[in-house]
């Protein structure tokens, strides 16, 4: 039961800052260009940028430090991932939070499409996962 709420909790903060990034700033809260563009260190960019990427971090270590180690996947598989998610936000110009959560709250076509498909490739995955064929 405590980690639907969190899980609401997050989802509540992830959606009020998406929209107070777009109220206040008039920037997209997508993390992949959020990430991609602080390491180009736009003057007057960088501040709001590492703000930001600070708030998404923060929070996952202080939970992570009250919570017994798991670890789901082997290095390497990690590694894979890394690099899928990040081929995948090039191809398919912007990530998750970008596409998922501002693209469709601003019924992007192109946002739709590619969380239909991102969506049911997350599923594929925990379907390989939990038959064993993944790590």
């Amino acid at each position: 039961m405590v980690h639907l709420l969190v899980q609401a909790a997050g989802g509540a903060l992830i959606g009020a800052s998406a929209a107070l990034l777009a109220l206040g700033m008039g920037q997209i809260a997508g993390i992949s260009s959020i990430w991609g563009e602080s390491l180009r260190l736009h003057p007057g960019q960088f501040q709001w940028r590492l703000a930001f990427l600070a708030g998404l971090l923060l929070p996952a270590v202080l939970w992570g430090a009250q919570q017994p180690a798991v670890m789901l996947a082997s290095n390497p598989v990690l590694i894979v991932a890394g690099l899928l998610v990040g081929i995948g936000t090039s191809w398919g110009s912007g990530c998750t939070s970008g596409h998922g959560v501002c693209g469709n709250a601003n019924a992007s076509p192109r946002s739709m499409l590619a969380t239909v498909i991102f969506m049911l490739f997350a599923m594929l995955t925990v379907f390989l996962q939990d038959h064993g064929v993944l790590g």
